[in-house]
């Protein structure tokens, strides 16, 4: 397993000096060690190579993670083992396929973060965190990872390419970082040993595109993603006060509206409904949950609920049940109904059309929030066009519980003897 070693390479000076000077902070104590900026900074690699060394010295239990993790072919693992090499420390690590093992017992862990909270919970010793790709990472994710990394002494590193500043892990540790941490910026230009081959890449964007540029290859905050499909809409909510603090009412029904996945996400909306408006107060999104599970979820957050909305997929009965969502839930006393089945198209027009009526929760909507900032057309391969349809990744499963809200909202959910309702103003919360 491990070839015989003497003794570990310590972190020398001249160790610390083979990073690029800004990076000398990943060796010196720091609760969080944030590095952040454009592509050619060397950031990660940098990170791998610190963490090395830092393991070859002394026992730790090592972290490292991203928000989406389906394989550990999306993990930094491949990073790890090519700088093992590199670093010429093979006889010192042990690389296995899903964990790397030193010999002094230090240990390299792979995991993502949005579906892992229960085991997450129960990881007991972590030393340092690495999350990569931190510009992702939601806050519901950060509220669970960090109280769990609570080991004396315990580091949180993150190394990201700023989105937008909007995003969670912008604001919670560039914007307004933590007393204490080590926040950092690197970009190409900070970096020695930049290779010319993407100087060359780099120029041509800067010519080509200079917002994206200014994005790529400098680190700066972009407004809205490109293509993103509301970014007028989430703009005009932001300025209009509609994103805020937006409390539940008791007395009045809350509706779901759901997206239904298994490997893919299932997102959940809460919604309560006025005359003439409408109340995003709550959001939840995980995969790989049974309907008895979300059904537990929906009783343990305790709201009076009126309609659950479900797409047309679920009147599909399961291969292995028999058994269709619609009639599970059905059987639990929950009040069912089947969104109308539109086009995609159709929906986003919906979406679009009862936005300016909408207000989310700021806080339990944060996860939606950046969501729908990342929902974007897809770029035809034939024309580099954008085209009329949205990108199928982690962002769409969101903004279609949205489209299935949209849709819904102009069928009234109230049963037929329901009191009118009098008008309520908001007094939007900033």
């Amino acid at each position: 397993m491990f070839d015989e070693l003497s003794s570990p390479p310590p972190v020398t000076r001249r160790a610390v000096h083979s990073f690029p000077p800004k990076l000398e902070l990943l060796f010196k104590p720091a609760r969080y060690k944030v590095l952040y900026g454009g592509r050619g900074g060397g950031k990660s690699q940098s990170i791998a190579r610190a963490l090395l060394l830092l393991g070859a010295q002394k026992k730790h239990r090592i972290l490292c993670c991203r928000e989406f993790q389906n394989s550990i072919r999306d993990s930094v693992h491949k990073l790890l083992s090519d700088q093992i090499e590199a670093l010429g420390l093979a006889a010192h690590y042990d690389i296995q396929q899903t964990v790397i093992r030193g010999a002094n017992g230090t240990e390299f862990m792979f995991e993502g973060l949005r579906h892992n909270a229960t085991k997450l919970k129960s990881t007991e010793g972590i030393t340092i965190v690495w999350v990569e790709e931190a510009q992702f990472v939601t806050k519901g994710s950060w509220e669970i990872l960090i109280p769990t990394i609570r080991a004396e002494g315990s580091e949180i590193w993150m190394s990201l390419n700023p989105d937008m500043d909007t995003d969670e892990t912008y604001k919670r540790f560039i914007m307004s970082p933590p007393e204490g941490a080590a926040v950092q910026k690197i970009n190409w230009s900070d970096n020695p040993w930049f290779p010319s081959v993407l100087r060359t890449e780099m120029e041509h964007l800067k010519k080509r595109d200079y917002d994206a540029y200014m994005n790529v290859w400098e680190g700066h905050c972009r407004h809205a993603v490109e293509g993103a499909i509301y970014a007028r809409e989430l703009r005009d909510a932001m300025e209009d006060g509609r994103i805020t603090k937006v409390p539940v009412d008791k007395t009045r029904p809350v509706h779901t509206f759901w997206d239904i996945g298994w490997s893919d996400l299932t997102a959940i909306l809460f919604v309560q409904f006025y005359p003439y408006e409408f109340r995003v107060v709550d959001y939840h999104a995980d995969r790989h949950k049974t309907v008895a599970d979300y059904l537990k979820l929906l009783q343990d957050k305790g709201y009076l609920y009126g309609v659950d909305w479900l797409p047309h997929d679920a009147k599909a009965k399961d291969i292995k049940s028999g058994t269709s969502v619609e009639a599970l839930m059905q059987a639990a006393n929950r009040r069912v109904q089947i969104v109308p089945n539109l086009s995609i198209q159709d929906g986003i027009n919906a979406a679009r059309t009862i936005f300016p009526r909408v207000a989310f929760d700021e806080a339990k909507c944060a996860d939606f929030l950046q969501t729908l900032r990342h929902y974007k057309y897809k770029i035809s391969p034939d024309t580099g066009q954008y085209s009329k349809l949205p990108e199928h990744d982690v962002a769409s499963h969101g903004a279609d519980a949205l489209r299935m809200f949209a849709v819904a909202s102009s069928i009234d959910p109230r049963p037929a003897n329901a009191r009118p309702v009098k008008r309520r103003t908001i007094v939007w919360q900033r």
